[in-house]
């Protein structure tokens, strides 16, 4: 008990100080914009009657000298009120008795009102630089740019690339780290990617790219990689290795923080290596040599084999969705569309399961194998074809359908396909054997757990998964991605809902391996964290060098990230507004003061860019006013600036409401 309630103080003093620290640092990124303003207008003996940090009402309040200092309730902000300019009543601007005091805003030369509204900015941009050099002179971990996986049938798949790989230029961008991947292809312009790196046996490739514009925002399907270091859990009721597994029943057993050094007789150095050694030796036992903390040798844990649970249920299989480029089916002259409808003259869907294909053509590698299909025609009857083949060495099921409308990839072919959710034939002696006909309809997959089985680390609610629903005028097919998930969670039990006749019942079912059917798969149940990269300045000056270079590609991708919003490449729903900034800036808080560094350096280059957009009562738009007052040597009019302010305010309220909603409602941030 005294060992609980140490871990739940120190739990609640990390929460404390981690929340502390995200307040300290978003308020010093606003202090400074407005310390800006302020210094650069006390250096123009301009008179400042309010420093204030958050707008609304005043909750803290000090006079020092001439000036009150300020704390307001409405924390998303701050600002500075100078005689002769406000940003709520703009009429101040061209009162007469204050255009006379020589202290006030308006008093001013145009080059002095022009230094005191862009020095937020500067100043923004100068600490900038300084979050950046802090957090690279203490030493920040990044993950490197090495792909842990592609997503099934995305443009990085259908490009051959795959585990292991090493990205390392888009376009005419350099990628030091995972993130340069996904901004290198979401703010590109370009219709075709220049994609270069290296395999893992250090041979260079160079590929064409067309990114996927389906989603909110463009990529390429690329999954950063994880290491060789099992997890270590944030709480004690965290699991390192999946409950259930073989790799949980292991005795001695895995521990948080072990190094996986080798299998067997073979030394492994990355996930790549470990992901294809446990592929090739799925149905045998294993032994994982661990490096362990305060070990001098390697620790020896044996795994017994993992066979994939079943419901008996073979599904229907669905067209070619897509083709991996130069593959031995694009060469053989498949196509996207074709329906396979045998393999060696098995029936697919009868005599062979579509689910066991990977497998089947891996098995066969180097061998012809034949293929019978359909071709959809244009017009008139779809075309019969037969093709041969010879697949590749490589292990089915290692290019996994993890996430919702993913398909079957057959990386010894080069193909991925969907599966349908209508039965095509029920395996006798089966868990559905008895419950559910050919020709039936599978609407929805409930995972549950039963009323006595363990925690697995995910939620305790069902997971639900639905079949055949439209998003975007396409059909998701899941069944590929429920499969998998039967994999993924073995203590689960499973509720189908069964369609036929238009009747619709539920169906209980417990998965199990088909009696008789030795067929593993290639995972052990061990969970890896991520791969980090340490990028540390060597000295102060590198510091500075690396804090001035991450400057410069923060302020580019701003200004492609505005470009891409406004020509339509780039979705609204991707931007968040304050509840989103503090929860991130929560989370980089818990990985350490270094990463929150340099999330608080990203933080003040965009407040920078955003605050010197040409809008009404932002800096950029008094500079606009300012430049309109240097050009025609007389300064907008009353009804203009009363105008423009409101239609400004009433811009900046609206993309406030806007964030606000997607934080709450799309990206449910309020609700975690």
């Amino acid at each position: 008990m005294a060992i609980l309630a140490a871990l739940n103080i120190e739990s609640i003093l990390g929460t404390t100080l981690n929340i502390l620290y995200v307040a300290f640092g978003l308020g010093m990124v606003i202090f400074f914009h407005e310390l800006g303003h302020f210094a650069v207008a006390k250096w123009c003996n301009v008179l400042v009657e309010r420093f204030s940090i958050g707008f609304g009402p005043i909750l803290w309040r000090v006079k020092w000298g001439e000036t009150e200092y300020a704390l307001s309730a409405i924390p998303i902000g701050g600002y500075v009120k100078m005689l002769g300019q406000d940003d709520i009543d703009p009429s101040q601007m061209s009162a007469e008795e204050i255009a006379q005091d020589p202290r006030s805003y308006s008093a001013q030369s145009v080059g002095a009102r022009m230094a005191i509204i862009s020095a937020g900015v500067i100043m923004n941009v100068a600490t900038a630089l300084l979050f950046f050099a802090g957090g690279f002179g203490m030493g920040v971990e990044k993950p490197p740019p090495i792909l842990g996986s592609v997503e099934i049938g995305l443009p990085a798949w259908k490009a051959g690339l795959h585990s292991g790989d090493e990205i390392t230029r888009i376009n005419d961008r350099n990628v030091e780290v995972f993130s340069d991947i996904m901004y290198g292809v979401a703010l590109s312009v370009e219709k075709k990617l220049t994609v270069e790196g290296k395999h893992p046996d250090g041979t260079r490739f160079k590929v064409k790219i067309q990114p996927d514009e389906k989603s909110t925002r463009r990529r390429i399907g690329a999954v950063p990689t994880v290491g060789l270091k099992l997890i270590k859990p944030q709480d004690e009721k965290g699991f390192v290795t999946v409950p259930g597994t073989s790799a949980s029943a292991a005795n001695p057993p895995f521990e948080p923080g072990d190094v996986i050094s080798r299998i067997d007789e073979t030394d492994v150095a990355t996930f790549s290596d470990l992901q294809q050694l446990l592929a090739r030796k799925r149905s045998r036992e294993v032994s994982f040599y661990v490096n362990r903390k305060r070990r001098n040798q390697p620790i020896e844990i044996v795994t017994k084999p993992r066979r994939f649970r079943r419901l008996g249920l073979q599904m229907d299989m669905g067209p070619v969705s897509a083709i991996v480029e130069k593959s031995p089916a694009a060469e053989a002259g498949l196509k996207v569309g074709d329906k396979i409808t045998t393999v060696d003259d098995m029936v697919v869907g009868q005599q062979i399961d579509p689910l066991r294909l990977p497998d089947y053509f891996a098995d066969h590698h180097g061998q012809e194998v034949k293929i019978d299909l359909m071709r959809p025609a244009i017009s008139g009857e779809d075309e019969e074809l037969t093709i041969r083949l010879r697949p590749l060495d490589k292990p089915g099921w290692t290019e996994k359908p993890d996430a919702p409308g993913l398909p079957i990839s057959s990386p010894a072919v080069g193909i991925a396909y969907h599966l349908n959710s209508t039965v095509r034939n029920v395996g006798q002696g089966s868990p559905a054997f008895g419950k559910i006909e050919q020709g039936e309809r599978i609407q929805q997959m409930e995972l549950f757990l039963s009323k006595d089985a363990p925690r697995d680390g995910f939620k305790e609610e069902p997971i639900v998964i639905k079949f055949d629903q439209k998003q975007n005028d396409e059909r998701i097919q899941n069944w590929a991605y429920a499969f998998w998930l039967m994999q993924s969670f073995p203590g689960r039990d499973v509720k189908l809902l069964v369609r036929n006749a238009g009747k619709v019942r539920t169906v209980d079912l417990k998965p199990r391996p088909i009696e008789g059917e030795n067929w593993y798969l290639p995972t052990r149940g061990i969970r890896l964290g991520l791969l980090m990269k340490t990028q540390k300045a060597a000295s102060t000056g590198k510091a500075i060098q690396m804090g001035l270079t991450h400057t410069k590609n923060a302020l580019t991708d701003i200004y492609l990230t505005l470009r891409n919003l406004f020509g339509g490449r780039l979705s609204v729903r991707e931007l968040h507004g304050p509840i989103g900034i503090a929860t991130v800036a929560y989370q980089v808080a818990s990985n350490g003061i270094p990463d929150l560094l340099l999330f608080l350096g990203f933080l003040s280059v965009n407040l920078a860019v955003l605050n010197f957009l040409p809008i009404p009562v932002l800096d950029g738009g008094h500079m606009v006013f300012l430049i309109w007052e240097a050009v025609t040597r007389k300064k907008p009019s009353e009804k203009v600036l009363v105008a423009a302010t409101y239609v400004g305010m009433a811009f900046v309220l609206g993309l406030m409401l806007l964030v606000f909603y997607l934080d709450i409602f799309v990206h449910g941030i309020a609700a975690r």
